[in-house]
């Protein structure tokens, strides 16, 4: 019963401080550290250095008009930013409707070997000294090549991450709401990083680079974005996080849709611990192996299955010593459970208070953590994977 008791109590530590606790500490040492320590400002002092913005795409006829009006709109000198589409493998009319524009250089190879493959081979063709990376379904703000740039003036910052936003309705499904509330606390907590010392890690939809730090990735990498960038911050350099440069993506037109995802990122992430396990040496890299584990490798490994451990033990635990602690304990895990069956019966309505999709989102979420180990078992030395429909 002792084992049963330090297993349940340990899952609980462990679940919470994930979720939680992890976000509670990282304010608090944020707080200290700003107290002695000043915030750098980031300005521009000298010229403006020539970007690359590069797009990897795969089937994108959809999108291409839209993205290239609001690449063209961006405030960045028209002479000192380049525009680079790799679309390798695209059978659609993708780079029919890209050679209408004369300023745009189109990477294209007939074989699909996946979006990892597609940016080692095109970053070869690539000089300028930053590249700012981007999807072609996204939407970028006008000022995020500008406001990126001037992160890269400090000369410790080797990555910059931009802010991933849901574009989302007055009322959503489950997988605009609960993507969307799951993008605004991974933004506090990546703010929050970086304001301690590093961003864990940057979203695809839009990041930058230092071009001379670039690594070449296995060609079934999953998660590049994450790789790449936490690989420059094995090299010493940090991960600078950029809220006024951000990307606005449509939420997975449903929880189907949005579980091809999950699972990807899961198997991704499972990948990336074994891929960057030298980062779990904390001797070595100190406070970013504390960020990393606590803000990463938590949730992409032991603690879903802490989660689902808690409620068999909790029931064992009642049954072996009638505690009401542990009866309370068990009331409040049912009432959550029911919570995230009552969002998945709203899963398919659109709502207004988005508030109701949070525990089935959470479930959700935790549950494709072993549905990606399988889905990685599966696609073993592939890279290419299917993308999720997003809504219009």
């Amino acid at each position: 019963m002792k084992f049963l008791e330090i297993l349940f109590w340990f899952s609980l530590m462990v679940v919470f401080y994930t979720y939680l606790g992890y976000g509670i500490v990282l304010y608090l040492l944020v707080k200290i550290k700003e107290l002695f320590l000043k915030q750098k400002t980031t300005e521009l002092t000298e010229g403006l250095p020539e970007v690359t913005l590069f797009i990897a795409a795969f089937n994108e006829e959809a999108v291409v008009k839209e993205k290239m009006h609001n690449c063209f709109a961006l405030d960045y000198p028209t002479d000192k930013l380049k525009i680079v589409w790799v679309t390798d493998g695209s059978n659609d009319c993708t780079n029919e409707l890209l050679k209408v524009y004369k300023e745009v250089t189109v990477l294209f190879q007939p074989e699909r070997q996946g979006k990892t493959a597609a940016l080692n081979r095109g970053m070869g063709f690539i000089s300028s000294p930053i590249v700012v990376f981007t999807d072609a379904n996204t939407m970028i703000n006008s000022e995020a090549v500008r406001n990126i740039v001037a992160e890269f003036t400090d000369p410790k910052v080797g990555c910059v991450a931009g802010e991933k936003r849901i574009a989302t309705k007055e009322k959503d499904g489950a997988a605009g709401g609960g993507e969307g509330i799951y993008w605004k606390y991974e933004s506090t907590l990546k703010a929050l990083d970086s304001r301690l010392y590093s961003a864990v890690g940057a979203a695809g939809e839009l990041f930058a680079i230092r071009r001379d730090l670039f690594e070449t990735m296995e060609r079934d990498t999953l998660l590049d974005d994450f790789i790449l960038s936490l690989r420059i911050a094995q090299k010493g350099y940090k991960i600078a996080y950029c809220d006024k440069a951000y990307a606005v993506e449509s939420a997975s037109t449903d929880m189907k849709e949005e579980e091809k995802r999950k699972m990807r990122i899961a198997a991704g992430g499972l990948q990336s611990i074994w891929r960057l396990r030298s980062l779990l040496n904390i001797f070595h890299y100190g406070t970013l192996s504390f960020q990393y584990v606590s803000h990463r490798v938590l949730r992409w490994s032991v603690t879903p299955i802490f989660l689902f451990l808690m409620l068999p033990i909790n029931i064992t635990l009642i049954i072996i010593t009638s505690s009401n602690l542990y009866s309370i304990i068990l009331i409040l895990q049912i009432l959550f459970y029911l919570s995230g069956i009552w969002g998945y019966y709203l899963s398919t309505k659109q709502i207004k208070n988005k508030i109701l999709f949070i525990p089935y989102y959470f479930l959700f979420m935790n549950i494709n953590v072993f549905k990606g180990f399988f889905y990685l078992k599966r696609n073993t030395n592939n890279g290419i994977w299917e993308k999720a429909n997003r809504a219009l």
